[in-house]
């Protein structure tokens, strides 16, 4: 039967979402806990509703690329840029008629941290997601490494941005610029993370393109250097496994360096090195030119790093 293991796995998540309703430390655990038992409960019968019988016949033949994630990673990438934009018209109507914000949870301090991570973080990392999926299978002439595995990183991203955003809008965040999620939302996001880096090394490891096009480069750059970004930002020790309060690992101006060293290489990564794979693949493509110096494309990617 297909998708049941799915839905069997979105059925638990929503009962351990449930029982931490249940059994949180503090009403912002709660909260979030019951955000996230309605949008798993919402998945979990939108995926019931999917379970299909495989017929005895043969087995249905795969393309040669794995599209599907990456046309709801391109509508998800509209979607959250609509919404971003959309907040961002918002807190610029609150700052000139103040009489806008709704406290507490659609003041201006809120708003604008939602904004600025839809547009980055949801966004951006959306069209990352997507392109990074159709070049790196383009310029391997191989099938997505994983299988199903995509799914769960395009998914299990969308979680992410759902927990993180609701989290501004309640109030349940580290106060950290641009990576405000609490500990819990940053585990989550850790975990899809390296599954994501799996399915991009898995994928080159199998090319039957000898060659790694230097867009390749820079996505696992982008990757590599943004993983390592998160985890050390954000290394924290929470008050309580129910709880959504949370202290950094460091203390005073270490706190403010490992911040702010991940603030200006986020820029540098996600914003710079990401999309600079884009327009390697892209402009070249509809160009229907080659790029202009190979080499100086190299010599760039490794003035960057």
């Amino acid at each position: 039967m297909k998708n049941i293991a799915e839905s069997i796995a979105l059925t638990l998540a929503a009962f351990l979402a449930l029982m931490g309703a249940a059994y949180a430390q503090d009403d912002l655990f709660r909260a979030h806990a019951w955000v996230l038992f309605f949008v798993l409960a919402a998945s979990t019968i939108f995926m019931l509703r999917r379970v299909k019988v495989a017929s005895a016949g043969a087995p249905a033949q795969e393309s040669e690329y794995m599209d599907g994630p990456i046309r709801y990673g391109a509508i998800a990438t509209l979607f959250w840029g609509i919404a971003g934009f959309l907040v961002g018209v918002i807190i610029a109507a609150q700052l000139a008629w103040p009489d806008l914000n709704i406290e507490p949870w659609l003041n201006f301090g809120r708003l604008r941290p939602l904004h600025t991570s839809a547009v980055i973080f949801a966004f951006g990392g959306n069209a990352l997601l997507a392109t990074s999926f159709y070049v790196v299978q383009r310029t391997t002439r191989a099938r997505l490494f994983g299988g199903d595995l995509a799914w769960f990183v395009f998914w299990g991203y969308q979680l992410f941005i759902v927990m993180a955003a609701t989290g501004y809008l309640l109030g349940v965040t580290e106060g950290r610029e641009y990576a405000e999620p609490e500990w819990y939302v940053d585990l989550w996001l850790t975990i899809v993370w390296v599954c994501y880096l799996l399915i991009y090394l898995g994928t080159l490891f199998k090319r039957k393109e000898p060659h790694i096009y230097v867009a390749n480069w820079f996505y696992l750059s982008f990757i590599v250097t943004i993983a390592m970004l998160h985890v050390v930002n954000n290394l924290s020790l929470p008050v309580s496994l129910l709880g959504a309060k949370s202290y950094s690992a460091f203390s005073g101006v270490q706190d403010a360096l490992t911040q702010w060293w991940y603030g200006h290489n986020a820029v540098g990564f996600f914003l710079t090195a990401g999309f600079l794979c884009m327009m390697y693949y892209f402009v070249p493509k509809q160009a229907d030119r080659p790029v202009y110096s190979y080499r100086l494309s190299v010599v760039h990617f490794w003035a960057l790093i």
